[in-house]
């Protein structure tokens, strides 16, 4: 360990590492964009420059490591003209199309500006001019005006990705960032360069001029579309006389799971999230009214006592397994969790993405749930009545010739209603929290819980007064019930958190 002065300020940090590493750690604010925690530094922005006693000029904090004794200075008149001077070099070209970029809220450059204080161009020739809304692929855009040349993006294509379909082209302020001649950005992370771009160069065509950020409501969640459960932000907003809407999933750092980048399909997965959000329940077809729905659905529970199946999705959260759990025991039926397309070979790859496309699977072996096609097999033989839950693929039914009732709990329909006895709609993902258990084992909660315009219920909810008690909350869950499974023992519903990992 070394000790340092910061702007006055002696802090303990770790000896050896970069500057910028240390002040960010410790909540000082420097200016930045080309460094980032997981690309490195570059060192080509030069907006870092701090004084450091003993130099004869600034440095730049990304490429200086410390030493003990360093007295460093990030502020005063000598380093903020430094500062001003490198930020009006950035801003020579730039367009200063703030009321329409799409980055305007979150934007690094604006931040900058103003807290540099930089209010008048001295530019006396005409700015260099870069092609506009250049379409390089996978849903991202590119205003090559608006680029300030940190090179995140070429970076995150030749390190990460390495698949390198980004570079800079040509020399001095005629350089600019481009895809190689007769290529596209084409690999299956390609949108992150959106998140990396500190300024609105590179802007996402999913989201674009959709909504400004700044009316925007983020909601810690983690991604359900597959097995790999990446945390994420849900940004989400309501309309004056519109329904609550999802905007856009963001990657939540998380460098157990996924670090600061997800997966463009799980990325655009969001769109779930705001289909089928208004259909109502459905008594063989017919449209009910939600309370009469749940009357219906404790009398057909009722009335076929001992003679049921449940089949849940594997996407249900833990708390929600184990309340279905307790339900199939009180009322004697069989519990199984068989689904037909939980595997895409085609989807995993060795970085983020997993061939399992369940959010849950992992905790069905833990909470002694089947999940073979046998087992639900010849559970069907004698059933009378089938309580699909949190799933709606009632053709996986049919194809194992059943043909008696059916009652669906799901948050989106895929089927003729007609054929089934009961649709009772539940909340959806984002719209009730739950914890998870991802393909490593690491326990995850999902705190996301947007208010549903329709009064569609959560699960919890739903089976609550079913089930005869006021369990109605994760965390009511979790210290009545959660821990009598032994592999959860040792898990506190605070401890989540902090994203522990069990033994699988």
């Amino acid at each position: 360990m070394a000790h340092i002065t910061v702007d006055g300020t002696v802090l303990e940090v770790k000896e050896g590492t970069l500057l910028i590493e240390e002040l960010l750690a410790n909540k000082i604010n420097i200016p930045h964009f080309c460094y980032h925690p997981a690309l490195g530094k570059d060192g080509n922005c030069r907006m870092c420059m701090v004084e450091i006693e003993g130099q004869k000029r600034p440095q730049i904090a990304c490429d200086t490591p410390i030493k003990d004794g360093m007295i460093v200075r990030t502020k005063g008149a000598s380093i903020d003209r430094v500062k001003r001077s490198i930020l009006e070099l950035e801003l020579i070209n730039h367009p200063i199309d703030c009321p329409i970029c799409d980055q305007a809220g979150e934007c690094s450059l604006q931040n900058y500006y103003m807290d540099v204080g930089l209010y008048e161009s001295r530019l006396s020739t005409p700015k260099t001019r870069g092609e506009k809304h250049v379409d390089l692929g996978a849903n991202v855009v590119l205003d090559q005006e608006r680029c300030v040349l940190c090179t995140r993006c070429v970076r995150f294509t030749k390190n990460i990705t390495k698949t390198n379909e980004l570079g800079v082209l040509s020399r001095a302020d005629h350089s600019v960032i481009t895809t190689f001649p007769g290529s596209k950005l084409s690999n299956p992370y390609a949108m992150n360069v959106v998140d990396l771009c500190p300024v609105g160069a590179l802007t996402s065509q999913d989201f674009r001029f959709h909504k400004r950020v700044w009316f925007l409501h983020s909601e810690e969640a983690i991604c359900n579309h597959c097995a790999r459960g990446c945390s994420i932000f849900v940004d989400h907003h309501k309309e004056k006389y519109k329904d609550e809407m999802v905007y856009r999933y963001r990657p939540r750092f998380n460098e157990k799971i996924n670090g600061y980048f997800i997966c463009d399909a799980g990325r655009l997965s969001y769109t779930n999230e705001n289909e089928n959000a208004d259909f109502s329940p459905l008594i063989r077809g017919m449209v009910s009214e939600y309370e009469y729905a749940e009357g219906k659905l404790l009398r057909l529970l009722k009335r076929y006592l001992g003679k049921m199946v449940f089949v849940i999705s594997s996407n249900l959260s833990l708390e929600e397994m184990v309340r279905v759990q307790k339900l199939s025991k009180l009322y004697d039926g069989t519990l199984c969790a068989y689904e037909e397309a939980r595997f895409d070979t085609s989807f995993g790859d060795d970085f983020l993405k997993c061939n399992d496309r369940s959010a849950n699977a992992r905790a069905l072996p833990l909470l002694g749930i089947d999940d073979s096609k046998e087992a639900l097999q010849n559970a069907l033989l004698c059933a009378e009545l089938v309580v699909m839950v949190g799933r709606s693929d009632a053709k996986l039914l049919k194809s194992m010739e059943y043909t008696k009732s059916v009652v669906v709990l799901c948050s989106a329909c895929e089927f003729t209603c007609k054929e089934v006895e009961l649709v009772l709609p539940i909340a959806s993902h984002t719209k009730r929290a739950g914890s998870f258990i991802n393909v490593d084992g690491y326990v995850q909660y999902s705190a996301s819980a947007i208010k549903n315009e329709h009064g569609h219920k959560s699960l919890l909810a739903i089976l609550a007064p079913i089930l005869g008690d006021t369990l109605f909350t994760c965390k009511e869950v979790w210290e009545a019930e959660l821990f009598f499974y032994e592999v959860l023992r040792d898990l506190t519903f605070d401890s989540l958190k902090h994203t522990p990992k069990i033994t699988l």
